[in-house]
């Protein structure tokens, strides 16, 4: 069988580390790390994974010519924890429909993008005090929604470090914390990315008492 080949945007963050390291272990991918920086390419140099240079802040054509190859794109970038909101704007807003326009111009049909729970919930924003960061997931979802690309939208609660536990629930109105390990945010894409079944859903992740697969199989 041969491999997909995957772009991973924001494969340098913590969970674009994780789905490059799974997939690079696994029999049906082919992972690309795409990163801002070649300092940053060692780390993939390491794990055998191929790199190129991104820049979400530059030219949709130069996007484009990084994916004409492409089968699949799973966008997990973001401008980060230290930088301004116009950062924000500009990586985690302009910068994913960039890479929606120019998946699209490639040929390239699956988009597996990141997002976060409450990002369609105006009125849970002002409260997080990140309003911004929503503001910009929430267009940048609704971008993605009406465009024609094959998409899933998964919305993970608060992010943590740690082994994960293999068990999630899809339902964040479900009284459980809303929290979920990285790494079972990451085992949840390589479920979905291959799967047809999954195109145009999009789904809140929190840490749950059922397995993935059992969780997942209930969509």
């Amino acid at each position: 069988m041969e491999k997909q080949r995957v772009l991973i945007i924001g494969a340098n963050g913590k969970i674009g580390r994780l789905v490059c390291q799974k997939m690079a272990k696994s029999a049906y991918f082919e992972p690309v790390a795409a990163i801002r920086d070649e300092d940053q390419a060692p780390y993939f140099k390491e794990l055998s994974v191929m790199h190129r240079l991104i820049d979400l802040e530059g030219a949709v054509d130069n996007l484009i010519t990084h994916m004409e190859d492409i089968q699949a794109i799973v966008f997990t970038a973001g401008s980060g924890g230290t930088t301004g909101f116009d950062k924000t704007l500009s990586v985690d807003l302009d910068g994913a429909v960039k890479c929606m326009e120019a998946a699209e111009s490639a040929g390239v049909r699956r988009f597996v993008m990141v997002s976060a729970v409450h990002a369609d919930n105006r009125g849970a924003w002002e409260a997080t005090g990140i309003k911004p960061y929503y503001i910009a997931k929430h267009y940048a979802d609704r971008a993605l929604k009406a465009s024609p690309l094959d998409y899933t939208i998964l919305r993970p609660a608060r992010l943590l470090d740690g082994p994960g536990t293999g068990q999630i629930a899809i339902d964040s109105q479900s009284g459980a914390p809303l929290e979920i390990f990285r790494e079972d945010v990451a085992e949840v894409i390589l479920h979905v990315l291959p799967e047809r079944r999954f195109i145009g859903k999009t789904m809140d992740l929190i840490q749950g008492d059922r397995s993935i697969e059992d969780e997942l199989a209930g969509l």
